[in-house]
C-alpha cells in the first residue's frame, strides 16, 4: 500500500502542478485589468501557495487515518476545483479584456 500512496501522491502533485495550480495565473493574466494586475497576482500567488501548503500539512496525517481516503478526498476536492472553473471562469479565447469584464456584470 505505500508504493501505491507514494504514486498517487506523484501523480497528484503534477496534474496539480499541470492543471488546477495554474488556473490563478491564467485567470490574472487573462481576466484582470492591468490596474489591478499586481495585486491581484499577489493574491492569487498567495491563494495557491496556501492550497500546497494545506495539502502538504494534511496529507501525512490523512495518510495515517486511510490511504485511499486521502486521495478519496483530494479527488473530490480537485472535482469541485474542476466543476467550479467549468462553471464559474468565463471563456477568453477570441475575446478581447472588455468583454470579458462585461460578462461578470
Amino acid at each position: 500500500m505505500g508504493i501505491l500512496s507514494l504514486v498517487g501522491l506523484v501523480a497528484f502533485v503534477i496534474s496539480f502542478s499541470l492543471g488546477v495550480g495554474a488556473i490563478p495565473w491564467i485567470i490574472m493574466s487573462e481576466i484582470l485589468p492591468v490596474n489591478i494586475k499586481g495585486l491581484a497576482g499577489s493574491v492569487a500567488t498567495l491563494a495557491n501557495w496556501l492550497t500546497s501548503w494545506v495539502i502538504t500539512m494534511t496529507e501525512n496525517l490523512l495518510l495515517t487515518w486511510s490511504g485511499g481516503g486521502t486521495f478519496t478526498i483530494y479527488t473530490i476536492v480537485a472535482a469541485f476545483t474542476i466543476v467550479f472553473v467549468a462553471l464559474w471562469v468565463p471563456e477568453t479565447k477570441g475575446r478581447s479584456l472588455e468583454e470579458i469584464q462585461s460578462s461578470f456584470r
